[in-house]
């Protein structure tokens, strides 16, 4: 737990002080939104409707960005090979670091939700909680394995259009799920699908959180 903490905390750290790059990111989040919504045109009821697919695909194209840009940081430095050095686990590294890639995806879509309601007419039919609970888990969904395949291929040439090449489609289970909840949680739940959908969100979660942790140490280690 000392390892998870130590480099979420690092991580965080350096974002805080890099506080231009996370502007930069929302700014590259929130001109999606408004391409989506210029390429739907004037038509309320699709924006509406389709809102949430909007968010989490403007959320999908930020995270290539945001993982890419996280894990470059520690190859670049070298930073990687000195805590591997040191007596930690990798599965530790790991972990620190998706959490601290979750909680900046969260940002993102938590800045994002708004202008959403505001270009697409759309609102909160369900709580905030759900909305809330399904942006982490989304979040998370897309954290795990993007930061292991950043790992990954930190090294090689071109790695900005390998990642959402190998990410993408391991991770559209986990978006159609998110879009479902949240398309559900904007629109209404008359048949209590939320349910459902955040179940399955969870349970790919797991598989992704578990394999890319036991995984992480044989990645940078090669």
């Amino acid at each position: 737990m000392k390892t998870i903490r130590d480099v979420l905390w690092k991580d965080l750290l350096i974002e805080w002080r890099a506080r231009s790059r996370t502007v930069a990111l929302l700014s590259f989040a929130y001109t999606i939104l408004l391409l989506f919504a210029f390429a739907i045109g004037p038509d309320a009821a699709a924006l509406r409707q389709h809102a949430g697919a909007y968010l989490w695909l403007g959320l999908l194209l930020c995270s290539s960005l945001l993982l890419d840009r996280t894990m470059r940081t520690e190859f670049e430095a070298g930073a990687i090979q000195s805590l591997m050095l040191v007596p930690v686990s990798s599965s530790g590294l790991f972990f620190g670091k998706a959490l601290a890639n979750t909680l900046q995806l969260w940002l993102v879509g938590a800045v994002s939700v708004p202008l959403v309601f505001v270009v697409c007419d759309a609102s909160l039919t369900e709580s905030v909680g759900l909305m809330a609970l399904t942006l982490v888990m989304g979040a998370a969904g897309l954290a795990a394995p993007g930061t292991l395949y950043a790992a990954m291929i930190a090294r090689l040439s071109g790695r900005q259009l390998l990642l959402p090449l190998m990410l993408f489609p391991l991770v559209v289970p986990v978006v159609v799920a998110a879009v479902k909840s949240t398309s559900l949680v904007m629109l209404g739940d008359p048949m209590d699908q939320i349910g459902s959908w955040l179940v399955l969100l969870g349970c790919f979660n797991l598989v992704y959180w578990s394999l890319c942790g036991i995984l992480f140490g044989r990645v940078v280690e090669a």
